[in-house]
């Protein structure tokens, strides 16, 4: 069971997942968040799927191309999964 201390009352990662960018600082001051959109225009079903692509994709990868970035990058993207599956 995932540790309750780390999670908001509304299922979020405690504003963790939206202050933190793995892998530069290139989504940072955009005034809507790429994720955000997505979720707001995508059904719960499809976003779920995007960040579930996403962490896999990574997860894939990870020791022919990114590393450990690659690896901190799937966790983000399980970790708004994990926010996400919470809130329904």
């Amino acid at each position: 069971m995932v540790d309750d201390k780390y999670w908001d009352s509304h299922g979020s990662l405690r504003g963790i997942l939206e202050k933190t960018q793995v892998g530069g600082d290139h989504y940072r001051n955009k005034t809507i968040q790429p994720w955000d959109a997505m979720e707001a225009w995508m059904t719960p079903e499809a976003f779920a799927g995007f960040l579930q692509g996403n962490a896999i994709k990574y997860l894939a990868r990870w020791r022919d191309k990114g590393g450990l970035e690659d690896l901190e990058k799937a966790q983000h993207y399980l970790g708004k999964l994990v926010e996400v599956i919470r809130k329904d």
